[in-house]
């Protein structure tokens, strides 16, 4: 049982410190706290020491400011970070949790809270935010503000985040961790952690638990 948790952690730990540069090649970022797993269900990684939930207070996609502690207290709810300009990671995964949701009774639907918190807040304003996470479900929130703050937010959860950078072929790229993050509505804390090979087979396997704050 040991050395399965100190492969696991080890794992879990490595995975938090690689940031994911979509469309582009990847890169290690030191300054995230530390991740340590407890077992490893399937896709999922159960953490032995759950993450505190960011006091976090940005923009929705309204306009209007949206605290983050408050308006997803109780509630079983998963966080992302990434943006959308993103060519193929962020789209996925967000389309993967979008139809994985959309085979929970409705009443569970309703429950679920799924932030994505963009990286890229110079050009994710609350606009286009808004339009792009239509596109994938209507009751997603995103939230845009301070890249300070988002990045702080981020490496609380042991998600790398880096400010986008222009490339020589003029495209702009958001390095960024690819963690899904799931928050129990008993303890308000995040105690699984998925990567970004999840499958839609994963999520609809594991939602239904999530929504109850049991281990997947």
């Amino acid at each position: 049982m040991r050395t399965t948790r100190v492969t696991v952690a080890a794992l879990a730990a490595a995975a938090a410190l690689t940031l994911t540069a979509c469309g582009g090649e990847t890169a290690k970022s030191s300054s995230v706290k530390q991740i340590s797993g407890q077992a490893k269900a399937g896709a999922a990684t159960v953490l032995d020491r759950p993450f505190s939930k960011p006091d976090l207070v940005l923009t929705d996609t309204t306009g209007k400011p949206w605290n983050l502690r408050e308006q997803t207290k109780g509630k079983p709810t998963l966080i992302y970070f990434g943006y959308t300009r993103c060519p193929d990671v962020c789209p996925l995964t967000m389309s993967n949790i979008a139809v994985a949701k959309k085979a929970l009774p409705k009443a569970d639907q309703e429950k679920l809270q799924v932030v994505f918190v963009t990286t890229d807040p110079e050009r994710d304003t609350p606009e286009p935010l808004g339009a792009w996470l239509r596109s994938q479900d209507t009751a997603f929130t995103g939230l845009t503000g301070d890249f300070a703050t988002i990045q702080a937010a981020a490496r609380s959860l042991g998600i790398g985040i880096e400010a986008a950078k222009k490339e020589a072929n003029g495209d702009v790229v958001s390095m960024h961790g690819a963690q899904v993050i799931a928050f129990s509505p008993k303890t308000d804390e995040g105690y699984v952690l998925y990567g970004e090979s999840t499958s839609v087979d994963d999520y609809t396997k594991d939602l239904p638990k999530i929504v109850k704050g049991e281990n997947p």
